[in-house]
This record gives C-alpha cells, structure tokens and sequence, in this order.
C-alpha cells in the first residue's frame, strides 16, 4: 500500500508513479475548473477563437483584391500567405511551456491583444511605401508570431482544466469556434470586401479581437475567475528532465501522432489559404458568399458532432486508441476522397459539395489526434501540442508556397489538389500503423515501481 500513497525518486530526479497513482491523483487536481468557471471560460474561449480564424482569414480572403491592387502573381501571394507560417512555428513550444508553467489563460489574453493590433493596422502598413510585398509579408510573419501561442495554451488549458472524459467535447467546440470565425470572415468580409474595400476588413476585425482581449481583463483576469496554476511537483521535476523529454521522443506513438498532426495541418493551411483564389478563378461569376459560408456551415455541426461523438464511444467502453484511429480515419481518409474528386472538371455547385464535405469530414480531427496528446501527455500537454503546431506550421509553409508555384507553372488546381491528398494519406497510414493512447509521460507508464 506504500507505493500507492508515496512517490519515490526516479533516476533523473523524477518522482516515479505507477499507472494506479495517476488514475488515482487525478480527481483531486486543484487545476480542474469548477462547474461554474468552466460555463464561463468555454464560451470565451470560443469567441476566441472565432476572433482569431477571423483576423487570420483575413488576408487569404483579401488575396485576389489585393493582388490585383498591387499586382501581385500567384508567387507573390504565396509568399505573404506563406510568411504567416513563418512566424506560426517560432512561437508555438514557447507558448506550450508558458501555458504548462503559469496556466493558460494569461498567455491567451497577451496573445490576443498582439495579434488584434498588428490586424487593425496591416491596411496602413499598405500606404508606408514602395515595399508592399515586403511589408504585407513581415505583417504576416508578425501575426503567425503572435497566434502561434494560442492553441498550445488551449491544449495545456484543456489538459490541465477539463476532465478526461470531456476534452474531446471541448477541442471539438473550440475547433468550431474556429469554423465559426473563418464563416463569418468569408460571408462577411465577402460583402465588406465588395461595399467597402479590403481595407474595412482588417479594422473591423482588429477593433472585435482588442474588445474581447478587454473583456477578458476586465471581468476575467481582474477578477478571481482565472485560478491561478497549482503545479505539482511530479509535472514540474517531469519538465526539467532534458532525459525525460529525450525518451518521451524514442516513443513511436509520439511520432505517429506529431506526423500525423504535422500533415492535417498542413493540407488545411493549404487549403483555407487557396480555396478562395481558386473559386474565384475557376468560377468567376460565382457569389462569393456561397463558397466562403457553405463549407463552414456544413463544419460547425459536424465538428460538434464529432466531439460528442469521440466521447460517447468511449463512455460506451470504446478502447480510446480505436476511437482516436477512427475519427482520424474519417478527418484524413474520407475527406481525401472528396479532395481528389476537386482535380477533374466540376460544376460549380459539385464543387461547393465536395469542398464541404471535405471540410466538414477534417473536423473530425478534434476527437483524433488534437487531443491524443492529452492521452499521452497530460503533464505536458500544452508544449508538446507546440512542438507539434510548429512542425505543422512548417508544413503549412512549405505546402502554401509550392502549391503557388504549382499553380503558377502548370494553369492547373489539380497538381495541389493530388498533393493534398498524398500528405493526408501519408500522415494517416502513420498513425494508423504506429497511433497508440496509453499515458507515457510517467517513467513508471509501464505499471512497475521504482523503489
């Protein structure tokens, strides 16, 4: 009964748990929200993110005026879409740790208020000179730095505040949020972008995002609301071992999980930065609103659907990995089905169709791998989610910026398309093979005790 009740030191100054303590100590977490924190923070939290996939959404959906404004080609525009992801993957690890260490509510809020001021001022960058290329790109880079913090504080939030059999409810919600921001950076800024120029589109959602950051410190922050992170001695001896983070990367099933992360990633910058080029191009007399609203439309539902889903097979008594491996199954294997269907010659309306059942299928990645690093990983949850962001950030960069060069050699969507669907089935054949959802960040993850 000893071993049950007291921790012993490990070899690298870890305190060492058998899997019984972690199922045991994890009911008393102080870091778990109360009911009635949680009802507050979700929906702020979804906001949020609403916020962030508008004002990141912002220049994709401005791609095609501002080009043509300031005669930008098709390589031009994947260099400035491109710079996003630049800046996206130097902040995520920083973001995880800050999160991991001091809890994440804070980082949101510094994040938010950065990010809503380098948007609400990208249109007068426009008017500083010569250099617009040069400057559209640096704004870009500068908003990746700043959002790049955002999701691996939701991850390390999520891990740290919300209780096992509810996270993939919660990752499906704010996955919404984010479906959520980019419809209404579509449909609105679609007719913004008619009535009042691109420019209105960076103020107006600049000048939402810095009041929600105000809301936040005034009735959250200011207030008792966000409790601060009690960090237990296991977790933070656990994140001072460079040999512990070193093992943790020999682990098969993390790989599988960050490649696969990595490739879902990247296939989905891809495409929220180049769907509106390519509906505007291939179907110039088409409504812009229709092809920039429908998709989303189509993805709030079935990201929440997905969630409660993931969450009620496992309540049903669903082997987690299993559930993990099917919803990835349908985020990356279906939706490739109907990506692939985008390369032949289509309708206008069978477009809109397949793009939003693509869409709406990838959602179901927030009961995949989003939140199998809570399965493996809770103590770290938050910087580990960065390392993985970041290396899909990197994706996203290289995948934006050759599909441009792709598109501007060969006239043709469908060599982007193909290589869309090559990634996801490659990341999804990993995980598949390798995928696991057994705890591993406790030396002792293996049921034996050191003693």
């Amino acid at each position: 009964m000893a071993d049950r009740q007291t921790s012993r030191e490990g070899r690298n100054g870890c305190e060492v748990f058998d899997a019984k303590d972690s199922l045991e100590e994890e009911p008393e977490d102080q870091n778990l929200w109360p009911r009635h924190l949680a009802q507050k923070w979700i929906p702020m939290l979804f906001m949020g993110t609403c916020l962030l996939y508008c004002a990141r959404m912002a220049m994709p959906i401005c791609a095609v005026s501002m080009a043509t404004s300031f005669h930008w080609s098709k390589i031009d525009c994947g260099i400035v879409l491109g710079g996003f992801f630049w800046g996206y993957c130097f902040t995520q690890i920083l973001g995880g740790l800050a999160s991991d260490k001091v809890g994440g509510e804070r980082v949101l809020f510094i994040s938010a208020v950065s990010w809503s001021l380098i948007t609400a001022v990208t249109p007068l960058l426009a008017k500083l000179g010569t250099h617009i290329l040069a400057l559209m790109t640096i704004a870009r880079f500068l908003m990746g730095l700043l959002q790049g913090v955002f999701f691996p504080s939701l991850a390390s939030l999520c891990s740290q505040r919300v209780v096992e059999g509810e996270r993939g409810f919660l990752m499906s919600t704010m996955n919404s949020g984010c479906l959520l921001g980019t419809l209404l950076a579509g449909g609105m800024g679609s007719l913004m972008l008619e009535w009042f120029g691109w420019e209105s589109i960076f103020y107006s959602i600049g000048l939402l995002s810095g009041l929600w950051a105000l809301i936040v410190w005034l009735y959250f922050l200011k207030g008792e609301v966000a409790p601060k992170q009690k960090e237990s001695s296991s977790n933070s001896q656990w994140s001072l071992s460079r040999t512990r983070w070193l093992n943790l990367f020999k682990e098969p099933a993390v790989w599988a999980m960050i490649i696969a992360h990595m490739c879902i990633s990247s296939t989905g910058y891809t495409l929220l930065s180049w769907l509106p080029t390519y509906f505007k191009e291939s179907f110039p007399h088409a409504k812009g609103w229709v092809y920039n609203v429908i998709p989303w439309l189509v993805a709030i539902p079935s990201s929440l659907g997905g969630g409660y889903l993931s969450d009620f097979l496992i309540k049903q008594g669903y082997g987690v990995v299993t559930v993990r491996k099917t919803m990835q199954f349908f985020a990356m294997g279906l939706s490739s089905m109907f990506i692939v269907l985008l390369s032949g010659a289509v309708s206008f309306p069978s477009a809109v169709v397949f793009v939003s059942a693509a869409m709406g299928l990838t959602t179901f990645n927030s009961g995949g791998v989003a939140v199998n690093v809570q399965d493996l990983t809770p103590s770290c949850a938050g910087a580990l989610f960065g390392f993985m962001n970041m290396m899909g950030a990197f994706g996203g960069l290289l995948m934006v910026s050759v599909s441009g060069y792709l598109i501007e050699v060969t006239l043709s969507w469908t060599w982007m398309f193909s290589l869309i669907t090559l990634v996801n089935v490659t990341g999804l054949g990993v995980f598949l093979i390798f995928g696991e959802a057994r705890r591993i960040d406790l030396e002792g993850y293996s049921k034996l005790v050191l003693i």
